[in-house]
């Protein structure tokens, strides 16, 4: 081979290797993050140059942090929204507020995505300053805002691994539950972390992810979307008796943890796929869906009065 010959074949070579990472090694999410700041521009509490800074550092944290040793293609991206609504600045770079965490995934054989998981965070403390760099390392607390969004990440995993494979996302659940210790021991906010909190927080969140009580819960998953929703188009009767199958284990779930975080979340991101679903079902399929779904979400009764008519 010849010099000039040596040296296109070097440059193919490096270009390859360069590009490698971004089409290999793609990140695992799709995150898009909203930033609502309007209650603290009413009180004269910050500007809009800082908080759009606080947005690209939280778009660019979820999107651009490696969670996981796995490939994922463009299309395989995890498409989560996170929506954050700052309602108080006590002090300069100090905010509170909520966050909405939802995560979605494409349903096979069609143009549907399905809501995985909706999740309200009601607190949603940290600090953050423009001129600060935020530092963090998963073994020991650093910051309260990149903590926050960790968990998120890692809480969505669980979600979309568990959806392709039965407890898939247990490595996720051992990592959020790690992160949750190490806050609880360290954070200013103990109120997002600690058992003693919110009873819908980020604790108890783990907690029930990691209890034996919930793992028929995360085992279901796999049934009612790899047998249940990816299957609708060429078996929507096989699709009905999955979605049912998983309602009678979530029943059996509530009688052991009622009005538990994981079950009430389901059914705020789920109450109208659910009814979609099983409007199409027999007359004895709609009055047992009926039956369970107003004793596990009586809130949405009106809802699924509509499968009795």
């Amino acid at each position: 081979m010849d010099g000039g010959m040596k040296k296109i074949l070097f440059l193919l070579l490096l270009f390859f290797f360069l590009k490698a990472p971004e089409s290999l090694y793609a990140q695992e999410f799709q995150f898009t993050v909203n930033l609502n700041y309007e209650q603290l521009v009413a009180q004269q509490k910050t500007d809009p140059q800082s908080m759009s800074q606080l947005q690209t550092y939280m778009n660019d944290f979820l999107n651009n942090t490696r969670w996981t040793n796995d490939e994922f293609n463009k299309e395989e991206k995890i498409k989560c929204k996170l929506n954050v609504n700052l309602t108080r600045s006590l002090n300069q770079g100090s905010y509170e507020g909520n966050a909405q965490l939802v995560v979605s995934r494409p349903v096979y054989n069609s143009s549907y995505e399905t809501v995985l998981f909706t999740y309200v965070d009601k607190n949603f403390t940290f600090s953050y300053l423009p001129s600060t760099q935020l530092y963090f390392n998963e073994n020991s607390y650093t910051e309260e805002l990149p903590y926050i969004l960790a968990f998120y990440a890692n809480v969505a995993l669980v979600f979309d691994y568990d959806s392709f494979s039965r407890m898939g996302g247990s490595p996720y659940v051992q990592k959020a539950f790690n992160l949750v210790n190490q806050a609880r021991n360290s954070s200013p906010n103990k109120r997002g972390w600690d058992s003693n909190g919110d009873t819908r927080n980020r604790y108890w969140l783990i907690e029930n992810l990691m209890s034996q009580q919930f793992t028929p819960f995360r085992e279901g998953m796999y049934k009612y979307y790899r047998e249940g929703l990816d299957v609708a188009v060429q078996n929507p009767a096989g699709t009905r008796a999955s979605v049912l199958e998983f309602l009678d284990i979530l029943s059996s779930v509530n009688q052991l943890r009622p009005a538990s975080v994981v079950i009430n979340s389901f059914f705020d991101a789920k109450s109208d796929e659910l009814y979609k679903i099983l409007i199409e079902g027999l007359p004895e399929e709609r009055a047992q869906a009926y039956n369970i779904l107003v004793s596990l979400d009586p809130s949405k009764t009106q809802l699924y009065q509509r499968l009795t008519l």
